[in-house]
């Protein structure tokens, strides 16, 4: 049973990371401070799997502490590194907050790597890196263009630092560019938590519905779409975690071409925020009170992906549809507002 260190393991993507993990017979220890998340994951964690996770609450950005994590763990097999502040307004308003952050933890990420002979890692990056491209859907060789924020610019960072610590070092790392994940396990036990105001689509959407939220805003109504409003590539949170286990294994199983490979992560299909809004009405029952708006500082046009490399390399494939993303994630609301 290889032992895998989760970072980030308590907030969204980490939490249902770990789930799937523990299914595929690896065993998971997890850093999380609980900055931008919850020990009450943690506890769901356990109530799924039937697993108590170990986690340390640290800091990454503190090297000390998150040596003595690596010292005291020295049969790790893999890192999954998904600790990172990852909003796009916040980022917009605090980018020095976000590069202090995100950068610092992922460099002392690497340091213990090198010292300690962790020989994979899978890193969580974004399809932001992309910025606003003249060509649907992206591949893996779409152009970089500009980060339209800081959030998106420390994610192309970490993709040069990794690219570069790969020149030089003998662990294999895996780049998930992945686009936005939506939806809830389907046990309704874990989900998306935001601890302040939700800055994405689909929990704003269920806390509006739901009574949080008076009034929700569909920010621009006239961008060069199909009904005026952005396009995202939205794919099932459990979809994602899946494809991270499956990084791993691949890894692990030195399938790999190379040290250093990026891939896609998407559904393939490009979604309006407006038909996403139609298909949680649809699904839910409940009418959306929502309101066209201005265009927002930082929102690429539209984006979805050409995920035939991960279906290739890694042998998956996306199992949720849109409704069944809304399905989970609209349980998953109830649940929390019974609370």
């Amino acid at each position: 049973m290889s032992k895998i260190l989760v970072t980030g393991g308590a907030g969204y993507i980490g939490s249902h990371t770990i789930t799937d993990l523990i299914a595929n017979g690896f065993e998971v220890i997890c850093a999380d401070n609980f900055s931008r998340s919850s020990p009450e994951s943690i506890d769901g964690i356990k109530k799924i799997t039937g697993v108590e996770v170990k986690n340390y609450a640290i800091d990454l950005c503190d090297y000390k502490l998150t040596r003595q994590l690596f010292e005291e763990n020295q049969d790790i097999q893999g890192i999954i590194h998904f600790a990172a502040y990852k909003s796009v307004p916040e980022s917009v308003e605090f980018p020095i907050r976000y590069y202090e952050n995100n950068m610092n933890s992922l460099f002392n990420i690497l340091k213990c790597m090198t010292e300690f002979n962790i020989p994979n890692l899978v890193f969580s990056s974004s399809c932001s890196v992309y910025g606003n491209v003249d060509k649907l859907p992206v591949t893996e060789d779409t152009p970089l263009s500009k980060a339209e924020c800081a959030y998106a610019a420390t994610k192309q960072m970490g993709e040069q630092v990794i690219l570069d610590f790969a020149k030089t070092s003998n662990s294999n790392s895996i780049l998930l560019r992945y686009f936005n994940p939506v939806g809830a396990h389907p046990s309704a036990i874990i989900g998306e938590t935001p601890i302040d105001r939700p800055n994405n689509l689909v929990p704003i959407i269920t806390q509006t519905a739901i009574g949080q939220i008076d009034k929700m805003y569909v920010w621009g109504s006239d961008y060069d779409t199909r009904d005026g409003s952005c396009i995202r590539d939205y794919i099932h949170v459990m979809d994602i975690a899946s494809a991270h286990t499956k990084a791993l294994q691949y890894l692990i199983a030195q399938k790999n071409d190379s040290n250093y490979e990026i891939l896609n992560l998407g559904s393939g299909n490009g979604v309006s925020v407006l038909e996403a809004i139609h298909s949680f009405e649809k699904v839910s029952g409940v009418k959306l009170n929502y309101e066209m708006g201005p265009r927002r500082e930082g929102d690429v046009i539209a984006i979805y992906a050409n995920n035939e490399m991960v279906k290739t390399k890694l042998n998956w494939n996306p199992k949720f549809t849109l409704d069944e993303m809304m399905s989970t994630a609209w349980a998953w609301q109830k649940v929390l507002s019974s609370k």
